[in-house]
Formats: C-alpha cells, sequence, structure tokens
C-alpha cells in the first residue's frame, strides 16, 4: 500500500531526478507531504545535499494532504524503504508541535524516539530547522546532533563527516558551526548564519501535491529589520534583513515553473520588490508573496494590483496586536489606517476577500482592546468580505517577550467567545485552539525534559489531555494556565 500511495505522488512531480548512491540518508519532515514540500528549507536541504552527491530519500508523516492517512511503517518516497534500515536520519522541524509527529513517525518506524532507548543497530538522529532558533531544547533527549540557525553552509559537511571512515562524527558535529551534541548538555552554541553568497534558497521540486500547488519557492530576502517583540525573526534576533538582488532571484526560477513563490520574513520590505513582480507577471507566471505588511500594502499599491493580476483572490495581512495600545506595546509599526487602505485595495482590485491575522493573550489585554479589533474588523467589512484569523500568543525564546505567560486556556477561550459575539456573523473569524497554543506555548518555553514529556504524551494517544498531563508535572506555567 505504502509504495503504491508514493508512486502515484512521485509521478506528479516536476524536478531534477533522483539518482541512488551509497551515502544514503532520510530526510524527515515531520509533517504530511504537502505541508513538507510547501516548505522552502526542506526544499532547499534537499538539494544541497542531492548536489552534493548525497542520496537524500524523503520520508513524511503521511502522504498527500491528509494527516490521518498515516503510512502504517513509514518509508522513503522514493525507494520504499524503511526509515529504520537508513543509518542516519535528518530531521527538518519548524515548530514546536511538530515535536509530537516526529516521535510518532519513529516509534511507528520501530526506532525508539528517545536517545537513551536506541542501540548501534538503530539510525542516529541529525535535526535542524526554523526551530532550532527559537528552542530546541525538548528535541534533546531526541536526537543524537543538532545545528542549530541557518544551516546553508553546515548540513553538507554534517551529513558527510558521517560517511567518512575514521571520523568521529560527533565530534566534527561539534566542531561545526552551530553543531550540538545534546548528550554533551552543557549551553548551547550561538546560532550558525550563512553568508551572504549561499543566499537565495530555492525549491528543488515542483508538485500539484503540495500545501502551495505547483508553486517554486525562492527567498527574496532572509531576516527582518523590524523589531516586532514577539518574533523570532525580529532584527535583534536574526541579526537583521540580508536582501537578494531581483537579478539573482529571477535567475533561479525556472521555465517550467507556472507560479512563484517569494519568501522572506519582511518580503514586502524588499525595495525592489514591485520590480521583480512585475518582472514574473509580464511573463505569465502566478506569484505569492509571505508576510504581506499592511503598511508597506498601503504605501505601495501596485504590490496589490501585481498580485491581484496574477491570478490572487485573497488579500492577507496581519494587524497582530488587537489594538492602536498593543501594537505599540509590541513595536508592531502599523495602524488602522493601513488596514483601511488595504481594504480599500482589496476592494478597488476585485479581491474575493481580504484575511487578517490577529493574536489575543497579549500581555496587558483588556477587554476594550477586543472591541478595538471588533469595531475595526466591522468597518472593513463594510468594503468586501473579512475573514479574521486569530491565534493565542505564545512567547518564544529569544524575543523581548520571551518568558511572557500564557493568557490561559480559559481566558483566551473567553476572549475568542467576546470576538465571536462582537463581529456577529458579519466577519468570518478563523480561531485556532487555545489548548494547542497552550502546548506550544509550555514547549516554546520548556527545557530538556519536554522531549521526555513529549514521548509520554503520544505513547499516551496524543490526545490534549495526554500533554497536559504529560507536561503538567511539575510545571508552574502547566498550573497557572488550568
Amino acid at each position: 500500500m505504502a509504495a503504491s500511495i508514493w508512486r502515484g505522488v512521485l509521478d506528479r512531480e516536476r524536478g531534477p531526478p533522483f539518482t541512488p548512491g551509497g551515502r544514503r540518508l532520510a530526510l524527515v519532515y515531520p509533517a504530511t507531504y504537502a505541508v513538507g514540500m510547501a516548505s522552502l528549507g526542506y526544499q532547499h536541504v534537499l538539494g544541497l545535499l542531492r548536489a552534493a552527491g548525497l542520496s537524500a530519500e524523503r520520508a513524511f508523516v503521511a502522504a498527500g494532504r491528509d494527516p490521518d492517512r498515516r503510512l502504517v511503517a513509514p518509508v522513503s518516497c522514493e525507494t520504499g524503504t524503511p526509515l529504520a534500515r537508513f543509518p542516519l536520519i535528518a530531521v527538518s522541524i519548524a515548530w514546536e508541535l511538530e515535536l509530537g509527529p516526529l516521535v510518532e513517525l519513529l516509534e511507528r518506524a520501530g526506532i525508539p524516539p528517545l536517545r537513551a532507548d536506541r542501540g548501534p543497530h538503530h539510525p542516529l538522529v541529525l535535526a535542524g530547522g526554523p526551530l532550532t532558533s527559537s528552542n530546541p531544547l525538548p528535541l534533546s533527549p531526541i536526537v543524537d546532533a543538532l545545528i542549530l540557525g541557518e544551516a546553508d553552509h553546515t548540513v553538507v559537511p554534517a551529513v558527510e563527516a558521517f560517511f567518512e571512515p575514521d571520523t568521529d562524527w560527533l565530534d566534527a558535529i561539534r566542531a561545526l558551526p552551530g553543531g550540538h551534541v545534546p548528550a554533551d548538555g552543557g549551553p548551547l552554541p550561538p546560532l550558525a548564519r550563512s553568508p551572504d553568497e549561499e543566499l537565495p534558497a530555492c525549491s528543488l521540486i515542483l508538485t500539484p501535491d503540495s500545501a502551495l500547488p505547483g508553486m517554486f519557492l525562492v527567498e527574496g530576502a532572509r531576516g527582518c529589520s523590524r523589531s516586532c517583540a514577539f518574533c523570532v525573526m525580529q532584527r535583534s534576533a536574526c541579526g537583521g534583513m540580508r536582501v537578494v538582488s531581483p537579478e539573482r532571484v529571477l535567475a533561479r526560477v525556472p521555465d517550467h515553473a507556472p507560479k512563484v513563490g517569494l519568501v522572506g520574513a519582511a518580503i514586502t520590505d524588499h525595495p525592489q520588490l514591485v520590480e521583480i513582480l512585475e518582472e514574473l507577471v509580464a511573463d505569465g507566471r502566478g506569484i505569492g508573496v509571505s508576510s504581506l505588511r499592511a503598511d508597506r500594502i498601503a504605501a505601495r499599491p501596485r504590490l496589490a494590483e501585481l498580485l491581484r493580476t496574477s491570478g490572487a483572490r485573497t488579500l492577507t495581512v496581519a494587524v497582530d496586536g488587537p489594538s492602536e495600545r498593543l501594537r505599540r506595546s509590541i513595536s508592531k509599526g502599523l495602524d488602522a489606517d493601513h488596514l483601511r487602505a488595504c481594504s480599500q485595495l482589496a476592494r478597488e482590485h476585485g479581491y474575493d476577500r481580504l484575511k487578517v491575522y490577529a493574536m489575543v493573550g497579549l500581555p496587558g489585554e483588556e477587554d476594550e482592546d477586543l472591541d478595538e479589533l471588533i469595531d475595526l474588523s466591522v468597518e472593513l467589512s463594510r468594503a468586501g468580505r473579512v475573514v479574521l484569523a486569530v491565534s493565542p500568543f505564545v512567547a518564544k525564546r529569544h524575543t523581548p517577550l520571551d518568558g511572557a505567560p500564557f493568557a490561559g486556556i480559559k481566558v483566551v477561550e473567553r476572549r475568542l467567545k467576546r470576538l465571536r459575539r462582537g463581529l456577529k456573523g458579519r466577519v468570518e473569524l478563523r480561531p485556532v485552539s487555545a489548548r494547542w497554543a497552550w502546548v506550544e506555548h509550555v514547549l516554546s518555553q520548556a527545557g530538556r525534559e519536554a522531549g521526555e514529556a513529549v514521548v509520554q504524551a503520544v505513547r499516551a494517544g496524543g490526545r490534549f489531555a495526554d500533554y497536559r498531563r504529560a507536561l503538567h508535572h511539575g510545571d508552574s506555567q502547566a498550573r497557572r494556565a488550568r
């Protein structure tokens, strides 16, 4: 069954053919195939490894888009090899709630998820990805080695060292920028930062089965020049913004790509973004842009026009703080007039909807802040359909709000209820679960012991109640959130 699922998936892909080789490893993304193949970082690492002559085969939690369509025994996409037969498993992990699926994937593969339970006949596990720039500590009891930060220039040496005879692999990891061996304990090393000449990252494979169907992803900028207090990509944490020239961006786009996604935490701050998009639209490509900033859209309305011309139906921006007061407190740097301008642009250019991301549960938040968000959302809806996507605030390491408490599950649920009542069907509300946001929060602030708690929760069934019991033990934040 597994082989037939992957055969159909692979038949629909477009990209360089896979070349089997002697130095084999599994490159794992702990989510569905659709999510993993929409990850620029995962695809970029896959391309780097294969360009170096390494036989990297992909593995995911499930085929296609359905997370319930899990493979009974995880196997690689390319050859159907069971995960446990690879000598090395490299994992790209983006955020805290992918820890559970990673544990489940290892369990189903017959690989003990805790490093201490594995023997010499089991694969070694190397992990990297965006989570390592925030809080990789819960990974510590699970993986054998970590690459922290940007891995463009370290992932290939890390994997090549594994296959070098007479080389102590863990010593080689220790010598790399951002390299860490969890069994050593001690403090984490500084995050690795790739040289500018390594940019931009880009997709290797196009597939209609991705969460971004048929879209070629290319990095237009890395890092961010802004100082939003809640964001792991804010200026003081990531070292500022590095812009990729239009020539280098456009040179990476293959002729067969019908759609191009420009990726970057602050891509709308790119000084030549309009020129890049104009070139792509003139070439008949569909375009997508990550992380649209409302103030930039308002200042450069040509961006909204180009996106709509390319076929976009939704104009998506973020307000984050529900009120002007809270936006100032988190250094968001935009006001209600920017949202009003975006709403008018969505109407003028015939977008189906304006989608606005917001947070609830920020430190110091009051009912009046939510009422201000309700009033603004209803006002925006007079110009056209509005979707309000609301997430509970989760404090992240290495940000100015690191250590801020979770507002509480019941508090967040009351605030979501207040929003729903105030919007009264005039604005579509799409909330993120307060319960799972609490799990994310605890893991984002936790230490090494949280990895063992995740294993306990997964083995108990992986439900919220299982996580609550496992994480609650000895955790003061869990007690405050009840």
